[in-house]
């Protein structure tokens, strides 16, 4: 019997890891250390054979070496020993092949070239197979301790991802200085706009209770280099910035701090007068300036690397300067002026709109912001969508892009899906990102690009990511949605880098590296297919008002025109699409001259973005040879065969995908290639019934009436209001 037990033990084992590996539920992220294969062991157990810790400890320091070791340890199945500065001669206790953290003196001895660390700056790291103490050693070099953790998980990205560790040369800073999540998380922890479950600030336990996923946080936001993290909703409340809130926020800032991650906080403009302790918010008062420097002082004395406000003012109902008829540079240089003495900045953001101005949505940032070039104080960096709308499946790059020469200006994605589909639809995001980035503002194909107005190094520079980010096991909701997290860091690091590349990389650091092309591939093509069922050539906002989920081309009944889908298509029997043009809004004047004149004639518009800037008749003839109408209904039809081949090229990948993770992919996949098919019918629908015209040949009906579709409700849609 015994003999038995024995015989059948490594198979029992077999199976017992065969289950566990069977449930990953997505929580590692990209940070998966799952063991290497022996090749692959072969290749990486030579060079990490011990960590040397050449530079002073700290708690990122200390943050680094626990990298290191919990990323050996998971790959190799040991943990390597670590011989620290204090011990009697490291250079003497090491073995070949250690990993070696250099500080700045260290990496000069190690013979480092002072020009080669000078271009690294503050953050910056270098890789470098080298040798330390006379044996073999894989240097990781920075400036500052920052820089040695971004070091320590890049060398640990090159392990998995196969590189050659024995010649590794690499060099890398960061192109921009902020690079920050902004949570739309609200205080009671539901989240606006968040399909990811409640709100990882878990308000009601702190201070006094941190939980643990708020290091896991750190530790994958580091790991992408993102350096700065807004807690709370844009659309704040005054509570935020009462002493209890401060210390809740001050307990946050003590975990993310040693991963060189800086707390800030949306500010409401008129918290002074609203918890009673000023008569006005005006922000050429006296005694309201006062107020928020001793509300600053405070907010320092308990969290002394504070980075921060971002604030929304005069939008969608929220108090600011104007209510004061005062410009949004006097409301943002009045907080300027607070934080300034800590080395704080403000962050005021560009997305206005109000009730009384009739004119275009598009241009109102534009006309509001560009009068006030370059006079916002020094601290102060003005944040901006990526396009004039809002968030948009595609949208044409922000015109105050390239217009506002004399102001630093922040880029604001959303990785939060809000009109993509929620958490629900496969939709990479990095290749949005991307598009936006190296459009060119000037359309002479020398830039700059966006990517380079982001990046003009003689001010503040920054992007944001609206978080997707929740309580939910796989933190995004979708397994899939942890990609648009990965490439907004990555991005935010380098704006000039390859969307499909890091898309490979994700990939390859999430699933494993023989099904990484296959998923690649679906990834750069998904975003263009929900571009095509849901809003077609231009097509902009036709989503369910409020909630966003799903399509509404026919609201026209809500309280203002630009909260109605129809003031965005303007579809009649005659035509459709926003005329925007000097015959129209004139919004193309806000651009750049060269591209005011090629967009002004719908024959050399993009046809990407043909709709956003042109009314047409349905019958114009398009590039393809079809009407207007029939390319139309030609991109919703290929939008739903997308997703179908989508979902056809995920079930090849069975054999290579963990059981948890390959069936709520499928899942969702099947749910999304529904929902595809539900926008093509609806949009058909409607549009058919206010142009009047037939189906193109061949060409399948909707499977429901336009009354179906339109009776469709959505009360307890997520992440609505």
């Amino acid at each position: 019997m015994k003999f038995v037990l024995r015989a059948l033990l490594p198979l029992l084992l077999l199976v017992l890891c065969q289950g566990r590996a069977a449930a990953e539920d997505g929580y590692d992220l990209w940070l998966r250390y799952h063991p290497l294969d022996k090749a692959a062991a072969a290749r990486v157990a030579p060079q990490a054979r011990g960590i040397v810790v050449d530079t002073a400890s700290s708690p990122t320091v200390n943050a680094a070496v626990s990298e290191l070791q919990r990323g050996l340890q998971g790959m190799l199945g040991k943990t390597p020993a670590v011989t620290t500065r204090g011990a009697a001669d490291t250079r003497a206790a090491q073995t070949d092949g250690a990993i070696v953290l250099a500080s700045r003196d260290a990496a000069l001895r190690d013979g480092v070239s002072a020009p080669d660390l000078d271009a690294l700056g503050a953050e910056g790291y270098l890789l470098r197979a080298a040798k330390h103490g006379g044996k073999k050693a894989t240097i990781i070099a920075a400036n500052s301790d920052q820089g040695l953790l971004y070091g320590a998980f890049a060398w640990l990205r090159a392990a998995r991802l196969g590189q050659p560790l024995d010649a590794l040369n690499e060099k890398s800073a960061p192109k921009l200085q902020l690079r920050m999540l902004n949570h739309w998380d609200n205080l009671d922890r539901t989240v606006e706009r968040g399909y990811a479950g409640e709100s990882i600030w878990n308000w009601w336990d702190l201070p006094d209770v941190t939980d643990a996923r708020y290091t896991d946080y750190a530790r994958a936001n580091a790991s992408l280099g993102i350096n700065g993290t807004v807690l709370n909703n844009v659309n704040s409340k005054p509570e935020i910035l009462t002493a209890p809130w401060i210390a809740k926020a001050a307990a946050v800032a003590d975990v993310l701090r040693p991963y060189g991650i800086k707390v800030y906080l949306s500010a409401r403009f008129s918290t002074p007068l609203e918890l009673k302790q000023t008569q006005t918010a005006d922000p050429l008062d006296p005694q309201v300036a006062a107020w928020w420097k001793a509300k600053a002082d405070e907010i320092y004395k308990a969290i002394p690397d504070f980075g921060g406000f971002l604030v929304k003012a005069n939008s969608e109902g929220q108090p600011g300067p104007q209510d004061y008829h005062r410009t949004h540079a006097d409301g943002a240089n009045m907080l300027a002026a607070a934080v300034a003495p800590h080395k704080g900045i403000v962050m005021w953001r560009a997305f206005v709109y109000a009730a009384e101005k009739p004119d275009d949505r598009a241009k109102q940032a534009y006309s509001e912001f560009k009068p006030l070039d370059g006079k916002f104080a020094d601290n102060v960096i003005v944040q901006v969508k990526n396009g004039a709308i809002d968030f948009q499946p595609r949208e044409p790059f922000h015109p105050l892009f390239g217009a506002m020469d004399k102001t630093p200006l922040m880029m604001e994605f959303q990785i939060t899906k809000e009109y993509l589909g929620y958490s629900t639809h496969l939709a990479y995001l990095g290749t949005l990102f991307e598009e936006t980035l190296h459009s060119d503002t000037r359309m002479k194909g020398k830039g700059p690009t966006v990517a380079q107005v982001l990046e003009d190094g003689g001010h503040l520079t920054g992007m944001a990511g609206v978080a997707n980010i929740g309580s939910s096991r796989n933190w995004s909701g979708s397994h899939f949605d942890q990609a648009n997290w990965y490439a907004f860091g990555r991005l935010a690091w380098n704006p000039q880098a390859s969307s499909r590349d890091i898309a490979k990389e994700w990939a390859s650091l999430t699933f494993t590296p023989q099904a990484a092309d296959a998923i690649t591939d679906i990834m750069a093509e998904s975003r263009e297919a929900v571009v095509d069922y849901m809003t077609p050539l231009g097509l902009h906002h036709v989503m369910g008002t409020g909630h966003h989920h799903g399509p509404a081309p026919w609201v026209d009944n809500l309280g203002r025109p630009d909260w109605n889908p129809v003031y965005y298509h303007k579809a009649d029997k005659n035509g459709i699409g926003f005329d925007r043009s000097a015959t129209g809004s004139n919004a193309l004047a806000q651009y750049s001259p060269e591209i005011a004149r090629l967009y002004a004639d719908p024959h050399t518009t993009p046809q990407a973005d043909l709709l956003w800037f042109h009314h047409l008749p349905w019958d114009y003839k398009m590039p393809s040879g079809r009407t207007l109408w029939a390319d139309m209904i030609a991109h919703y039809d290929h939008g739903v065969a997308q997703v179908a081949d989508m979902q056809q090229r995920w079930q090849k990948l069975k054999p290579m995908i963990d059981q948890q993770r390959y069936e709520e992919t499928a899942q969702r996949l099947a749910l999304q290639l529904k929902e595809a098919q539900w926008w093509r019918d609806a949009s058909i629908a409607y549009f058919q019934s206010v142009n009047g015209l037939p189906l193109p040949p061949g060409v399948k009906a909707p499977a429901q009436t336009l009354e179906y579709y339109k009776s469709l409700r959505f009360p307890y849609a997520p992440g609505h209001g």
